[in-house]
């Protein structure tokens, strides 16, 4: 496995262009959740998970554990940034606390599957941070 991972570049790019889109019509929305704690642990998760996503790094990382690992690691994980985009485009007609968790939800699969898939301690480690932390805000933003 090269250190560098192309499809996990444009995984993060894909699920990065609503977010960039979002953060340029609401430039004024503002968290209603206030816990340091958890925000933390969302942002270590978010770009542990995203850097990890990206560069393959040697430590506790073994690669795709099972045959066809590979292809199930790309279809799953571009089925599943086809459905955040898909979420995206519904949730700006209409914003829904289930479309909100939706959003928060998917992208927390997309890490944790790939961790799992290339059976990357790290990655799922983060992944599980950043699904704490990201539920949570969203959840208690949108209530």
């Amino acid at each position: 496995m090269d250190w560098f991972n192309t499809y996990g570049l444009t995984i993060i790019i894909i699920i990065m262009i609503p977010n960039i889109i979002f953060a340029i019509r609401e430039k004024n929305i503002e968290s209603k959740y206030h816990n340091k704690f958890i925000e933390t642990i969302e942002q270590i998760g978010r770009f542990g998970s995203m850097f990890l996503m990206i560069f393959n790094i040697s430590f506790l990382e073994y690669g795709y554990w099972f045959s066809n690992a590979k292809s199930i690691y790309m279809i799953l994980i571009g089925v599943l940034a086809l459905a955040y985009c898909l979420t995206w485009i519904l949730y700006f007609q209409k914003a829904t606390l289930s479309k909100a968790m939706a959003l928060a939800i998917i992208p927390t699969l997309i890490f944790l599957f790939s961790g799992i898939i290339l059976l990357h301690v790290l990655l799922i480690i983060t992944a599980i941070l950043f699904g704490i932390g990201h539920l949570t805000i969203t959840y208690y933003n949108n209530v």
